[in-house]
């Protein structure tokens, strides 16, 4: 067809033990905004890794604008007008925006030459960026910008973003937002993938939906409700969380004026932070990446002791007190990067059970490791939070990022946990699997646990969160009562409007 861009017949990835994507077959078209859509392990990945070059398929077929298409490497994608936006930026923090451009580029051109386009890209498509800003320094919208920028530079037929918005405000992405609509009325199509459904309707005008592999159909997004499309993505129906009712406890975790110096160059030092929390309630905190988040749960975790203010925890003082002691008395945490923070990637999921449950699940005698029991707790975890593996025994690494990060945050859940301090409990989780994580998080709640969420994801907090408060620089708001807020207000909190302007957006 001459409307079509990217035909895609019959693709099939295999792995040991399992099928990736499995005679996939669907068209992109001409100036089109196409979501892909699926639960996590459905092939989503593996199916953009083979259009960019990044994967080989064993069996299909791909023509890009009548011409076939099979490119070896992701150079040759690039050579062929195809671009990708990943999940994870790849991005140096020591060099500047036109330096870490130049590292995309096949044959950039001098960096003055280069500095000026990057100018005049940006600005042309509302995403301004000073090409000689260290990236160190940039937040993660402006960072975003700069992968999209290098994208661009090269005139792509077809721009792969996948989840472009799970870094930024709601402000950030309207912006984005109008930037792909003005690509788009240009000619140019993009294959879009995100969880996060209203956005799907908002945007795309066209979707496809991936289950264990298959396509299982498409749709009009802004024809159907995003539980319908979540549902054609699971095969079934599922329940929204739902926070019980009931008094709220005693404040079981509370800091005071807590500050502490940056990790690092690149990192973001926490500046007189102060909050309490009850027993059954749930504190929401957001912010837009890079603003202290991690830097906020290796504080209250006791990976990194606080030089400055106070953290009590059940009415004692454990400002100095290391991660294992406060594990030992009830405070437990489950940090935003799975790979590595959470868990260990070569290790089995029996021997990241150990990591963290070794002493709360009694799964050490007398200094030796009780496998069994071990391998027992690790099942549990998976039968209950719904991981997709082929047992306890599979590596960390092996997992997709969403079972992944279901099993880590449920083997976190199931220690029960008098505080529970998370960061991204869902991120990159499909809707079914979020509302799992959710409902898990309420539930303990429920059963007089104090939860602080931190999350990128405002919808998720004004689901499941009491009160709220944003984190901006390092430092934190006010927390308000969620009741009283609405997205707009969030947005300008998370910008560090904590006071004057959302007083105005009140009024």
């Amino acid at each position: 067809m001459a409307d079509t861009l990217l035909s895609i017949r019959g693709l099939t990835k295999a792995y040991p033990g399992v099928v990736a994507n499995d005679d996939v077959s669907f068209d992109i078209m001409k100036s089109e905004i196409h979501a892909l859509l699926g639960e996590n392990g459905a092939g989503k990945s593996t199916l953009v890794k083979m259009i960019f070059g990044l994967v080989k398929p064993d069996k299909g077929e791909m023509v890009l604008d009548g011409v076939a298409y099979a490119p070896g490497k992701p150079s040759d994608a690039r050579l062929s007008g195809v671009a990708m936006v990943f999940q994870h930026f790849s991005l140096f923090d020591a060099l500047d925006v036109a330096e870490n451009v130049a590292l995309g580029m096949e044959t950039p051109p001098p960096m003055r030459d280069l500095a000026r386009q990057i100018r005049e890209v940006s600005e042309n498509y509302g995403l301004p960026l000073d090409p000689f800003r260290v990236v160190g320094t940039l937040s993660a919208g402006e960072r975003q910008r700069v992968e999209i920028i290098r994208c661009l530079l090269q005139n792509p037929r077809l721009l792969i973003m996948d989840e472009p918005t799970s870094v930024l405000t709601p402000q950030e992405v309207e912006i984005l937002f109008q930037t792909l609509n003005q690509l788009k009325s240009e000619g140019t199509s993009i294959l879009y993938i995100s969880h996060k459904l209203e956005e799907i309707r908002t945007l795309c005008d066209e979707a496809t939906i991936l289950r264990l592999g298959k396509n299982v159909g498409t749709c009009t997004p802004r024809e159907v409700t995003a539980r319908q499309m979540a549902e054609m993505m699971v095969g079934a129906s599922f329940a929204t969380p739902e926070p019980k009712a009931g008094e709220k406890g005693e404040v079981l975790l509370k800091c005071d004026h807590l500050s502490m110096p940056a990790p690092g160059a690149f990192g973001t030092p926490l500046r007189e932070i102060s909050l309490e929390v009850r027993a059954g309630e749930v504190l929401g905190i957001g912010g837009v990446a890079g603003n202290g988040q991690d830097e906020l749960l290796m504080a209250l975790s006791g990976e990194r002791l606080a030089p400055k203010g106070t953290i009590w925890f059940k009415g004692r003082d454990v400002s100095r007190d290391g991660p294992i002691r406060r594990r030992d008395a009830g405070l437990l945490s489950g940090p935003e990067e799975r790979l590595g923070h959470a868990a260990a990637p070569n290790m089995s999921l029996t021997e990241n059970a150990v990591l963290t449950a070794a002493r709360r699940k009694r799964l050490v005698n007398n200094g030796f490791i009780d496998w069994g029991k071990a391998k027992g707790f690790a099942e549990e975890v998976i039968a209950r939070f719904d991981v997709r593996t082929p047992g306890p025994g599979v590596a960390a690494r092996a997992l997709s990022g969403g079972n992944l990060q279901k099993y880590v945050v449920g083997r976190e859940i199931l220690q029960a946990p008098d505080v529970f301090v998370v960061n991204q409990p869902t991120w990159g989780v499909d809707a079914a699997a979020a509302a799992a994580i959710r409902q898990a998080l309420l539930d303990l709640a429920a059963k007089g646990a104090a939860i602080v969420c931190i999350s990128q994801d405002l919808d998720e907090l004004m689901e499941i969160s009491d009160r709220f408060g944003a984190l901006n620089e390092g430092r934190l708001s006010p927390t308000r009562p969620v009741a009283e807020l609405d997205i707009e207000k969030i947005g300008l909190m998370m910008g560090g409007a904590h006071d004057m302007e959302v007083a105005h957006a009140d009024g």
